[in-house]
């Protein structure tokens, strides 16, 4: 079986407070952490547990910031020692202990990292970039596209390995220039992929068949974005619900849901990179001719 899996626990707590977050700030208590650890414990072990002969990735998308928390890491950690997980990630700000990973397996950990100049500094997020590029784990780094951040985007592409991918996470609401769209993608040759909306209602998606998202308790929805849920993953028969199914959301415009869609073809963009939002060198030199991107139907604009 080959599977992608996004996992999100109960976890609502972050250590930053931006501005645009709903969890800004937010502290779990005793309980909730509790509940969140022994969560998190079930589905390492449920992963454990499949035949060392599938293929499962692990992309953990938390509310908050999961990696100031010890069992995340050690979690990690875990499932990079794993014959059937071919890929584990986990969305971070990179401001947690990194001394984890020369444990952890490079091969099969990678982390999507967002740089928040707001919430650090330039020389600290840099440092643990260094550490990661010298336990060779693969990672991506992203900023939010506000205005205010362009010069702080710029100075962490120039700072980082030309290798590295930086990306840009469109602020839709913004209404980009002409000349705003092209600065931005003078950063992440990909930005117009992230700057739009893209038309899904009714089109073929991989999520639900190829890739699921499950929370806490074991339960499945085809994306984060579809609240139906379609099976629970520690029952005995849950892959029967893994089944091919059109989109029922009118546009898609977020990365961890756009990239599932057929149409798109983006596996050909990020390849084995997909979880940990890492294109291929073909892709990140921007020499990679972007699927063509359809404008949205009468349908999809009503």
């Amino acid at each position: 079986m080959k599977l992608d899996i996004l996992y999100r626990g109960p976890l609502a707590s972050c250590n930053y407070g931006c501005e645009y977050c709903p969890f800004a700030k937010r502290k779990d208590d005793r309980e909730a952490l509790t509940r969140d650890e022994a969560q998190w414990k079930r589905f390492l072990a449920w992963v454990g547990a499949q035949p060392a002969s599938d293929q499962l990735g692990v992309l953990v998308t938390p509310w908050g910031e999961a990696l100031i928390r010890r069992w995340y890491r050690e979690g990690l950690t875990e499932l990079s020692e794993l014959p059937q997980v071919t890929r584990c990630a986990i969305q971070t700000n990179l401001s947690a202990p990194l001394e984890w990973v020369a444990d952890a397996n490079p091969d099969r950990l990678a982390l999507w990292c967002t740089y928040h100049p707001e919430w650090t500094t330039e020389a600290k997020f840099l440092a643990q970039c260094r550490i990661l590029d010298q336990h060779g784990i693969a990672y991506s780094v992203g900023i939010v596209g506000q205005r205010e951040h362009e010069a702080a985007a710029r100075a962490i592409r120039a700072a980082l390995p030309a290798n590295t991918y930086v990306w840009i996470n469109a602020v839709k609401a913004l209404g980009y220039a002409p000349d705003e769209i092209e600065l931005w993608r003078s950063i992440d040759p990909l930005f117009e992929l992230n700057n739009q909306r893209h038309p899904s209602l009714g089109k073929a998606c991989g999520a639900g068949e190829r890739a699921i998202t499950v929370d806490g308790d074991g339960a499945m929805r085809r994306c984060h974005f579809i609240s139906d849920v379609i099976g629970n993953l520690y029952d005995a028969n849950w892959q029967r619900a893994l089944a091919p199914r059109p989109c029922s959301q009118i546009d898609c415009h977020c990365h961890i849901g756009y990239v599932h869609l057929d149409y798109l073809e983006l596996g050909k963009v990020f390849a084995t990179g997909l979880l940990e939002r890492v294109p291929t060198p073909e892709a990140r030199a921007g020499g990679l001719r972007l699927p063509v991107l359809s404008e949205p139907s009468s349908q999809a604009r009503r």
